[in-house]
């Protein structure tokens, strides 16, 4: 009974900081910031991955994500942003349709989960997936295998790193 409660709680943990850095990651101003807060979230997310006991995916989080896009976006931000920042006024037409708008979305939403009634879920304990096997799919060259993908994405990042670059030396 004790390990259900303190599982619900480390999921409840896990969702709230996922929600909360969500939320400061796109409202903060600061570029930066808003890196820091998305890694938190990434962070938050393999940890999710590894409640539900999907090692091999809360892994490729961490690495994938949490790593390498995280060190490749932080890494623009220091060669393209400038700190010049426009202040904005306190109080404006936007923020209080913002803030309206929040409010409302916030009232639904706990409406919602407060009167919805939830079944009791009970997942069987199952084995991982063979990691032979899903390396060969995810590198093979076969049909429903993803390695031209894989290859995209690599050039597509490669060719943000040299944008970023190219941006960068423009300023100069």
């Amino acid at each position: 009974m004790q390990d259900a409660i303190l599982l619900k709680i480390v999921f409840y943990f896990l969702a709230a900081a996922i929600a909360v850095f969500s939320v400061m990651a796109v409202t903060t101003r600061r570029i930066l910031r808003a890196a820091t807060y998305l890694l938190f979230v990434l962070f938050a997310t393999a940890g999710l991955y590894f409640f539900l006991n999907y090692s091999f995916l809360g892994a490729v989080q961490l690495m994938v994500y949490a790593g390498g896009v995280i060190i490749l976006y932080v890494f623009s931000i220091l060669l393209t942003s400038t700190d010049k920042e426009s202040p904005s006024p306190l109080f404006s037409l936007r923020r209080w349709i913002a803030m309206i708008a929040s409010i409302g979305g916030i009232c639904l939403v706990a409406f919602l989960v407060l009167t919805n009634v939830w079944p009791e879920v009970h997942a069987p304990a199952t084995d991982e997936v063979n990691m032979k096997l899903i390396g060969h799919t995810l590198m093979g060259t076969e049909k429903g295998q993803y390695l031209l993908p894989f290859e995209l994405m690599s050039v597509l990042l490669l060719a943000c790193m040299v944008g970023g670059i190219l941006i960068a030396r423009k300023r100069s």
